[in-house]
């Protein structure tokens, strides 16, 4: 499913117009990454959780030369999904 379609589903759910659901989608997906990029956690209860993890420096290899490289640390997005999202899928 792509934002389009999920906002065809959302409007489909909710009974509004496409134009609403797509600017609700927008501003939430917006709101979930400037809050995540400034390192705070985002929790929706039975969906899950929206957080910055910090990804150690590590060791890697460059694939066609074989050469080992150092890869820095950085911050990356996580998702961890809930608890009733899981049993969901599960099913």
């Amino acid at each position: 499913m792509n934002k389009g379609e999920l906002v065809d589903a959302i409007a489909a759910k909710a009974e509004i117009s496409k134009k609403d659901a797509d600017a609700i989608l927008t501003a939430t997906m917006e709101t979930i990454m400037e809050a995540v990029t400034s390192g705070d956690k985002v929790t929706l209860v039975g969906f899950g959780t929206f957080e910055p993890r910090k990804r150690a420096a590590r060791e890697g290899r460059n694939p066609q030369t074989g050469a080992a490289i150092q890869i820095p640390e950085t911050t990356v997005p996580a998702f961890s999904a809930g608890k009733q999202f899981k049993e969901m899928v599960a099913k």
